[in-house]
This record gives C-alpha cells, sequence and structure tokens, in this order.
C-alpha cells in the first residue's frame, strides 16, 4: 500500500480507527471521511494528525458531497460505514427500515460509484467491503442490518464480475462476526470478548484485500468469525 491513496469511510469508527492506523503503518495516505466531526477525538487521540491523513467532512449518502470526495485521485476505496440495529421485523417502522437500509447500501454503492469511476479511467483501484456473519448465520432480531449486509456484499460481488475486464481492478469482502471494539464491550459486557474477532487481526485482512498482493483475488467474501 505504500504511496497509495485510500478512501476510508467509518474510519473514526471502532473498526476504521484500526484499520486507518494499519493503513498508515504500510505507507498509505488516507482520507476519512466523517459526519459533524463523529469519532474524530478517539481518532485523534490514537493516532494524532499525521501528514499522511486528511479528514473531511462529509454525509455520504448524499450524492454531491460523495461525488466530491472521490473526484480527487485516489487508489482503493475501504467501505467500512454502516451500522447495527437490532429489532423484530414486526415491530419495526417502514422508515426506521428503510434508514437502515438507506445508511448501508445507499452510502455504499454512491461510495462504489464514483470511486469505479476513477478506476475505470485509471486501471488500478481496490474496493473493499466489510458484510456481517450475519448474513451467512440467521439470528432473531437483525432482519435489516442483515438484509443490508447481504446487499452490500452482492453489490462487491457484481462490482468484481464487472471489473473483470480492466487490468487491476479488484473487489472483495470480508464477512466478520462480533469484533472486539469498546462500543460491543460496553454494550454486551465482556464475559465473551475472548471469542470475538481480534479487529487488528480483522484490519491486517483487510488491507491485506487493499494490497498489491491480492490482485488475483476478485468477488472473495473471507468469513472471519474469530471463535464464534
Amino acid at each position: 500500500m505504500h504511496d497509495r491513496h485510500f478512501i476510508i469511510t467509518g474510519g473514526a469508527g471502532g473498526l476504521g480507527v484500526t484499520v486507518v492506523e494499519e493503513a498508515l503503518s504500510r505507507g498509505a495516505r488516507v482520507t476519512v471521511p466523517h459526519h459533524a466531526g463523529h469519532g474524530l477525538d478517539r481518532l485523534k487521540e490514537r493516532l494524532g494528525e499525521p501528514e499522511a491523513l486528511a479528514l473531511v467532512d462529509a454525509d455520504l449518502t448524499q450524492e454531491d458531497q460523495v461525488a466530491a470526495i472521490f473526484a480527487k485521485p485516489h487508489d482503493g476505496l475501504i467501505h467500512l460505514m454502516g451500522g447495527f440495529t437490532m429489532q423484530p421485523l414486526h415491530e419495526m417502522s417502514l422508515a426506521d427500515f428503510r434508514a437502515h437500509i438507506d445508511l448501508q447500501l445507499t452510502g455504499t454503492f454512491l461510495c462504489c460509484k464514483y470511486a469505479l469511476r476513477h478506476m475505470r479511467e485509471t486501471g488500478y483501484g481496490r474496493i473493499v467491503t466489510v458484510g456481517s456473519k450475519a448474513i451467512d448465520t440467521p439470528m432473531p432480531h437483525v432482519g435489516a442490518y442483515a438484509a443490508g449486509k447481504a446487499a452490500v456484499v452482492a453489490l462487491t460481488r457484481t462490482i468484481a464480475e464487472e471489473a473483470k475486464e480492466l487490468p487491476d481492478v479488484t473487489a472483495n469482502a470480508v464477512l466478520p462476526s462480533v469484533i472486539d471494539t469498546p462500543a460491543n464491550r460496553a454494550a454486551m459486557g465482556d464475559d465473551a470478548a475472548h471469542k470475538w474477532v481480534n479487529p487488528t487481526h480483522l484490519a491486517e485482512t483487510i488491507c491485506f484485500l487493499a494490497s498489491e498482493a491480492a490482485s488475483d483475488l476478485r468477488g472473495a467474501v473471507l468469513p472471519i468469525y474469530g471463535k464464534l
């Protein structure tokens, strides 16, 4: 990843900070879009303000703002933006369902759309997205979340097929189970945390998929379940 420029959405999140740190350690230049400063204190506390890191305020569900970010030269998209919701489907309002799908899928579509436009011009690019174990292992009360993540993975695999004609453009996804982040420990306690996915190991896998070494991986969906 040395001297490559990556746009890492969700880079100020619990997993995102670790992925940004790993990408920087591999010599990448990184742009992190954020919305209204959410999570920036955590990012700056962990990483400081390195010269290779740029922060951009943007709402990634708004096409004009996404287009502006991806208009600048870049070599890859690591798309970590998302959210989690847990509610029985029969109790979920249509507005809440639409809002969650919009968060999971619309942002993914827009970021991939504009990343691909640039990659098709240069002939080079890496796209890495994040699904979830929930799409393969049904669980109660996560229907909207699982549906959104399944759509993200389907979109990623489709992109990989469409990009086969390009010299060096790839798209791959990871499917983590519960990630050992401070937010998850706060929400679920830490009794089972030893079984969860180590965020550093997950970040290393994501950055591998974004690297030169993964040029032969296209449309891969890697299960990363820890001990669950």
